[in-house]
């Protein structure tokens, strides 16, 4: 299952996080410091945490600000409900659960007394006795003829006195129950007798009822089979370090007398023990046992077992790191940061050490920071996930701040591999870690105040202005890098205009129909009225220019600005109205009948009809009008959404034409 929605509630500083949405693969919480992204993942981790996490703690985890709530009595532990998540079924879920069950989604809750609730989105809701009352009637008064024809039956003894006896003090709104269940086949089954032979009508209604009543027992198995199914989520942040050398007998000491005060200091060592397969006393005693004596063949060879075992389970734990590392850490293929990584016991101490590209073996702390990150998150990964770690999620806290700017852009990379064997969450406030075409999986994490606590914004939107600069310094990089780099450069509007055009021409190219030139920069201005300034300042840089506006007022003014028209020429001017019959026309009029589709998946709003019958009606006005809660930007991610899971085929076909149009035109204007 993946995880498609979160909402996280009276955990120490969220009171409310409000409901926001996670990508499938990656996404990424940003943020000021103090805003909460750390809560928000401890608590997301109690959906499904490994054994050895501690669960919530109500004098320690609910807002301290309420706590009176609690030792007065106004709130009940038993009955908070702390974080909530959604999942999607994958197709390994489908193939155990009946169809009516495949496009369901799961909803699971924790609540702060650690117990749990569970509940299906989507599916067939479950049976209640005012359900079948009339069919069981029906059924009843049917038995009843056939039971009368009977010379030795008694009227008392009927299948309808039966039924009434068996439902008195049942209700109509009562779900039927397994015990009910029970009861009512114990009934259908005994007077089947008295169902008339080869009467198909009542022969049905008996086997509909039979389906009928067991159906609530069928839904509790369904999620009975996906809460088993939950994957495991697997918290890391930077204090989990696996240490490059350990004193076993010192561990084992700080275990026995449970004196780990400080977690973070032995957690990365004890999860490689973990790994590894033995406890810190089993590895301490075997590197304190001397030799046998050489006359004791029976002792000589349990030692050798003993010693055998520890040496083939490290080299076993060393190849399975190794090889997951090189999978995932390749900033340069040709010169690889670890050949090979080794855990060795040497006495009481355990080394985890690195042989480089010469033979030589250097310990893990003479290695990079990042590196070392690297070594530690997959200790802690595999030794909390074990077996289960194909169905596991990641929350990752502030990854890679160990690393340099420019290799943060690096390990970018890195996460996203990550994210295609296991769904991830990170968060950081490096702008380094957001790439220029990931703002559409970014969330915002803010604190207004305390009284709000924290706040998850599913649009790049924060009241917070610390909450939005990594994002700006990311475009901001990005844009310094790149604005002069490329000799094309087609000036966009804003931040949508460029998923548009980006989701739409990847489509036109898997397809083979057409390609924008990739010698073309993509550069978005944020407004109508700057696309103007983009292009003074790339035309005084003799640069090709080229610009891509709407057709509504605001792209109308621009048009028409003298210093737009002196930088890129009239004939760069593109307008959205050329390619589509729409006199006002938005980017989103190109896609106007998928986008309609989406919007009633997303809002639940059908406005096909309206939309066919206001045919040169601006296809945004229309949403804003009916649909309650629309956003530009949120449609627009929809869409990229979307584009991820279809081909070029799902559009129709005067999309498609518009599309090609539009693409033919700005590779001939940036030729």
């Amino acid at each position: 299952m993946r995880l498609i929605k979160a909402r996280v509630a009276n955990y120490r500083s969220i009171i409310d996080s409000g409901e926001f949405d996670i990508e499938r693969l990656k996404t990424i919480l940003v943020g000021p410091n103090e805003a909460g992204k750390t809560v928000l993942l401890r608590a997301l981790q109690q959906l499904n945490k490994p054994e050895d996490v501690e669960g919530f703690d109500a004098l320690r985890d609910y807002p301290r600000s309420k706590y009176n709530e609690i030792t007065t009595g106004q709130v009940d532990p038993d009955k908070v409900k702390v974080v909530t998540g959604c999942f999607e079924l994958e197709e390994s879920d489908k193939a155990l659960v009946p169809s009516e069950y495949h496009e369901c989604q799961y909803q699971f809750t924790r609540m702060l007394n650690n117990s749990a609730s569970h509940t299906l989105i989507n599916a067939p809701d479950k049976k209640k006795l005012g359900d079948i009352r009339k069919s069981l009637a029906r059924m009843a008064a049917h038995m009843d003829k056939q039971h009368a024809k009977l010379s030795d039956s008694e009227p008392d003894t009927s299948p309808s006195k039966k039924l009434n006896g068996v439902m008195s003090s049942w209700h109509d709104g009562s779900y039927i129950s397994d015990e009910m269940a029970n009861l009512l086949k114990k009934w259908l089954d005994n007077f089947y007798e008295f169902v008339e032979e080869n009467n198909e009508q009542e022969e049905k209604r008996h086997a509909d009822l039979l389906e009928i009543i067991k159906f609530n027992k069928s839904r509790d198995d369904v999620l009975a089979v996906l809460c088993k199914r939950i994957p495991v989520f697997i918290l890391f942040n930077n204090y989990f370090n696996v240490k490059p050398s350990i004193h076993l007998d010192h561990l084992a000491q700080r275990v026995d007398g449970n004196l780990l005060d400080d977690k973070y200091y032995d957690y990365g060592n004890l999860c490689l023990l973990k790994l590894l397969g033995f406890t810190a006393r089993e590895l301490a005693t075997l590197g304190a046992t001397p030799s046998p004596n050489i006359n004791d063949p029976a002792a000589l060879k349990s030692y050798r077992d003993k010693l055998d075992t520890r040496s083939y389970q490290l080299n076993a734990a060393s190849v399975r790191l190794t090889k997951e590392i090189r999978s995932v850490w390749m900033p340069n293929p040709e010169r690889p940061e670890a050949d090979k990584l080794k855990v060795t016991a040497d006495g009481q101490y355990l080394k985890v050490v690195v042989e480089d590209d010469l033979g030589v073996d250097v310990e893990l702390d003479q290695r990079s920071e990042g590196f070392q990150w690297l070594v530690s998150f997959f200790v802690v990964f595999f030794s909390e996930a074990m077996d289960k770690h194909k169905n596991a999620i990641l929350l990752l806290d502030e990854p890679g701040m160990s690393l340099h700017a420019l290799k943060q852009r690096d390990f970018r990379e890195t996460i996203s591999r990550l994210s295609e064997g296991n769904q991830t969450l990170f968060s950081t406030h490096s702008p380094f870690l957001v790439g220029p075409d990931e703002l559409d999986i970014v969330r915002v994490v803010e604190m207004k105040s305390r009284e709000q606590g924290t706040v998850v914004h599913t649009t790049l939107s924060s009241e917070d202005p610390a909450g939005m600069l990594p994002l700006q310094e990311a475009l901001g990089y990005d844009l310094a890098s790149s604005l002069f780099s490329q000799q094309r450069n087609l000036i966009l509007e804003g931040i949508t205009d460029y998923w548009y055009i980006e989701a739409t021409a990847g489509l036109l190219k898997e397809s083979g129909k057409i390609a924008i030139n990739d010698k073309i920069a993509l550069v978005f201005a944020n407004t109508a009225g700057k696309v103007v300034y983009y292009a003074t300042i790339l035309h005084a840089h003799k640069l090709k220019v080229a610009a891509l506006l709407d057709s509504d007022s605001a792209g109308d003014q621009a048009a028409q600005q003298e210093n737009l028209v002196h930088a890129v020429g009239n004939k760069n001017i593109l307008r959205t109205k050329d390619y589509c019959d729409v006199g006002k026309a938005e980017i989103e009029d190109l896609l106007r009948s998928t986008l309609v589709s989406i919007v009633k998946s997303e809002y639940g709003v059908d406005l096909l009809e309206k939309s066919e019958h206001q045919a040169e009606r601006p296809i945004v006005e229309l949403f804003s009008k009916e649909v309650d809660g629309f956003s530009k930007y949120k449609l627009a991610k929809a869409y990229i959404r979307w584009t991820r899971n279809h081909t070029l085929e799902d559009l129709n076909a005067n999309e498609i034409s518009q599309w090609e149009k539009l693409i033919e035109a700005i590779n001939k204007s940036l030729k």
